[in-house]
């Protein structure tokens, strides 16, 4: 009776060597190759004043520049030193981080035939100040900001730091009327750049003379003018840091929200068929009757 019971635990024994011997040969996570891990290109950093941000995937900060109003690169020469043009190869969804979608992203070719990645249609930059010279300026080096680092916004009243929520930005541009004719900030006929207020995407907006301070006088109480206008319909406000946030608000024009700067109702023009850097509007019907919107645009009456 025991030498049948040890014959029956060694046929046991047997067949299940034979299973576990089966089992680690088909796709035993010992022979199974572990997918490479992907990494995170570029991502959000947050900070206290500045709130959400884009970097690199070490942390270092991404920037815009207003005279890129049409999505080219217009950081050329010695700029290029101090603005480094940014650029992932061969960018994917999966490299990048929470909170950013992959279709916003894109690549251009500078002047310099570098490659060069966009955000929204803004080519994005580093910031390398010069670091290591001597008290003449002599010496010293580009040194791309250490992670965390953020001194590049506002450098000059046109470099911002590239923030994925922007509801106004502020280009510096030609402005090319209607009539085919280069304006000045005045609005009269000549060459010259003017600084003013754009959408997140770089489409102009426009304040209309005749309104009143936070009045819309323009727009009809069914739309049917809205083609010719359209109101910048939106109640976020998230500006760059040079402006004052407590200038801008929201009025409600027949149900919708339109913004407000300074006491002025904002706009875009139909006529610049949503292309970037756009600005016809300027001389229809006539010069300054539609300006833009600028920083220090007297208060609205």
């Amino acid at each position: 009776m025991k030498l049948q019971q040890l014959k029956l635990a060694l046929i046991a024994l047997v067949v299940t060597t034979f299973f576990l011997s089966c089992s680690s040969d088909n796709g035993s996570d010992d022979t199974t190759p572990t997918p490479p891990e992907v990494k995170t290109e570029v991502k959000l950093s947050t900070s206290a004043t500045l709130g959400s941000y884009l970097t690199d995937k070490s942390g270092r900060s991404l920037y815009f520049f207003s005279t890129d109003a049409k999505g080219q690169s217009s950081c050329t020469g010695g700029c290029e030193a101090l603005w480094p043009p940014f650029y992932v190869d061969n960018l994917t969804a999966d490299k990048l981080g929470a909170g950013l979608t992959f279709s916003d992203f894109g690549t251009i070719t500078t002047a310099s035939s570098k490659k060069q990645l966009t955000y929204k249609g803004w080519p994005l930059y580093y910031y390398a100040p010069v670091s290591g010279s001597d008290p003449y300026g002599n010496g010293g080096t580009n040194k791309i900001e250490d992670p965390g680092q953020t001194t590049g916004d506002g450098v000059g009243g046109i470099w911002f730091i590239a923030k994925p929520d922007y509801s106004i930005m502020i280009v510096r541009s030609q402005l090319v009327g209607h009539d085919g004719k280069n304006y000045k900030s005045d609005y009269t006929v000549g060459d010259g750049l003017t600084t003013y207020f754009t959408d997140a995407k770089g489409l102009t907006l426009y304040t209309f003379v005749n309104d009143n301070y936070k009045v819309n006088n323009f727009t009809a109480a069914d739309f049917s003018n809205n083609a010719i206008w359209p109101i910048y319909e939106t109640d976020k406000i998230v500006v760059p840091s040079i402006l004052d946030k407590s200038k801008f608000s929201v009025i409600t024009v027949f149900g919708k929200s339109q913004l407000v700067y300074n006491g002025w109702p904002l706009y875009y023009f139909g006529q610049d068929a949503k292309i970037r850097g756009a600005n016809k509007g300027i001389s229809f019907p006539s010069p300054g009757v539609w300006p833009v919107p600028v920083k220090d645009i007297p208060l609205a009456i």
